[in-house]
């Protein structure tokens, strides 16, 4: 009887075990990316859990954005602080999608035009007396007040420091 007892013990044991490893796994795979979201989750995140907000803006024929795709982006401490301190957003400037954020619903209203930027970005990241840029990145605090915004390719060691201070 003791022994049957040993047994099942060891065995709920393993099962726990490798429960417990696989658990462990998926979580490394969900943290060696960038946890992206798009504005409609940024909005539901910030009501449950107000924090720093990093948004990123690209569009598919943008060389510098692919390269920080490739490098900033895939960095594991860039990774690692940027999960851990903001929700990340990620938006394409020309998207055609109709964003409702804040109770106020955004466009693109020149969809059907060459380059064509959506009403978020020209919002958030423009400047005054100077043509749009990419990419750009926005920093919001966790009342989404920007903090700092940043229109030029950033390096691994540069997104660091942004991210850090």
């Amino acid at each position: 009887m003791a022994k049957q007892t040993l047994n099942i013990l060891t065995t709920i044991l393993l099962w726990l075990s490798m429960l417990t490893a696989s658990h462990d796994g998926l979580y490394a795979q969900q943290t060696n990316e960038i946890n992206w979201l798009n504005f409609e989750q940024l909005e539901d995140s910030l009501k449950t859990n107000p924090k720093k907000v990093f948004v990123y803006f690209y569009a598919d024929w943008c060389t510098y954005c692919h390269k920080m795709d490739r490098t900033a982006f895939k960095d594991e401490a860039i990774i690692k602080r940027i999960n851990k301190d903001y929700y990340v957003v990620k938006m394409d400037i020309e998207s055609e999608d109709t964003i409702v954020f804040g109770n106020t619903e955004f466009k693109n209203k020149n969809a059907k035009k060459r380059k064509s930027v959506h009403e978020i970005p020209l919002m958030m990241a423009s400047r005054k007396g100077k043509p749009f840029s990419l990419p750009a990145m926005v920093l919001l605090n966790e009342n989404f007040e920007a903090t700092a915004r940043y229109f030029q390719y950033l390096n691994t060691q540069q997104m660091l420091e942004i991210l850090e201070n």
